[in-house]
């Protein structure tokens, strides 16, 4: 089936990125700056990530920042792209995002991860049980959804989160691989797929959701959204230029030394070994860099191939206004 981009919803994926020279409280003010901005452009959600152990990263406290951008929003839906839950108690992510929908009653998203976010040192820190992790992430995500929905648990559910039971908050599953797609299918959830950084699982992982469906009291039919890089500014050449910093980060990350966003710089090679470039290439070869017109050829292609019905859009550029900038090309594109 031929898709229309201006069929498509299209949404904010914010890792609250902390610039070289900057600090949390200035990445803050530029989250919510842009949530704000992107609120009048016509995105439909603004998900933020747990990521931890990061100096690059300022969404640790993922809950925290959702609430943030919730009060300084109107009708934007705010939530978690996402929520790595074994990290937590099920109770506690119940509360806290029924907590969130209380506040800000259908507004809220509950998006779902089964990695880490982070390092061994810094999971067993924040779970001070190394017993506790992905293996245990079926029935975890049972205790947690049967907190909403006393149902589930067939009335075995002796501890009851207040606020949280009788909410309906969306629940989506998120993966980089088939595990939560499969997942996420057997369930009939909404399904969020890595391919911002992970490519090359993108098709199988969709295909595997779709044939493992089963309709829910949530869908119908499947419903999945795939995560996307896209810089995109006035010419081929400046969008090359501003994704060097996103490159940049990639490569920390290769190196095992993350670090702040980096300002853009001329010549990436210089900076590279051939190892690290192939590691790099393999990284960002998804990503949509480049003009309007290079961007919407490009998107057309992705959402084509991949039959996607909704796509959130990570944009790591330095400078906010050029960020900014690029948030507003895309709604433009997919508005036409």
């Amino acid at each position: 089936m031929t898709l229309s981009l201006k069929n498509i919803r299209y949404s904010v994926l914010d890792l609250a990125p902390i610039i070289a020279g900057g600090t949390a409280q200035d990445a803050f003010q530029n989250t919510i700056d842009l949530a704000q901005h992107v609120e009048k452009w016509g995105y439909t959600r603004y998900w933020l990530a747990e990521h931890h152990n990061n100096p690059g990263i300022a969404s640790s406290a993922t809950s925290l920042i959702i609430g943030h951008i919730a009060a300084g929003t109107k009708s934007i839906r705010v939530g978690s792209g996402g929520i790595m839950l074994p990290n937590h108690a099920p109770l506690v992510i119940a509360e806290q995002f029924g907590t969130l929908e209380s506040l800000y009653p259908n507004r809220i998203d509950l998006g779902i991860g089964r990695a880490p976010g982070t390092d061994h040192a810094t999971t067993y820190a924040l779970r001070r049980d190394s017993r506790n992790g992905a293996h245990d992430f079926p029935e975890n995500l049972h205790e947690l959804r049967s907190y909403f929905n006393p149902a589930l648990s067939e009335g075995r559910n002796v501890v009851k989160a207040f606020p949280g039971e009788g909410l309906s908050i969306p629940i989506w599953l998120l993966g980089s691989s088939g595990y939560s797609a499969q997942l996420a299918g057997q369930l009939g959830l909404p399904f969020s797929f890595a391919n911002h950084f992970a490519p090359e699982n993108t098709m199988p992982a969709l295909q595997l959701y779709r044939r493992s469906f089963q309709p829910s009291d949530v869908l119908d039919k499947p419903y999945a959204m795939i995560g996307v890089n896209i810089i995109a500014a006035e010419t081929d050449e400046e969008a090359k230029k501003l994704a060097t910093s996103m490159q940049q980060q990639f490569l920390k990350l290769i190196r095992n030394a993350p670090g702040p966003l980096e300002p853009p710089i001329d010549h990436l090679d210089s900076i590279t070994n051939d190892l690290e470039k192939e590691a790099l290439q393999a990284r960002v070869s998804a990503s949509i860099i480049g003009s309007p017109v290079t961007v919407k050829k490009r998107l057309t292609e992705l959402l084509n191939e991949t039959q996607a019905d909704e796509i959130i859009i990570n944009s790591s550029i330095y400078d906010h206004s050029a960020r900014l900038r690029s948030y507003e090309i895309v709604s433009k594109i997919l508005k036409k």
